[in-house]
């Protein structure tokens, strides 16, 4: 079975691609300017290039990260964090 978010061989991240679903299925659809923002006012400092990275598997997300883009993106941590 082929997953639903497949990840780079050489990803830094698991959530990557969760980040971009979850973003793109926002209502609406949130840009990676506009997460990097929402982000900010939850006192997380990522840039929409960061957001880049993160979802193309470049960038590790440090644990506190992770709970704010959760928070932000409208998902659980469970989800974010599911391998496959």
């Amino acid at each position: 079975m082929e997953a639903l978010f497949p990840m780079p061989a050489s990803s830094k991240n698991i959530v990557g691609a969760r980040v971009q679903a979850a973003r793109l299925r926002a209502k609406p659809p949130l840009t990676q300017a506009q997460l990097a923002e929402a982000l900010s006012n939850e006192g997380v400092a990522i840039d929409r290039a960061g957001i880049s990275k993160i979802e193309i598997g470049d960038r590790s997300v440090y644990d506190f990260e992770v709970k704010a883009l959760a928070k932000v993106l409208g998902v659980t941590l469970d989800w974010l964090l599911k391998d496959g």
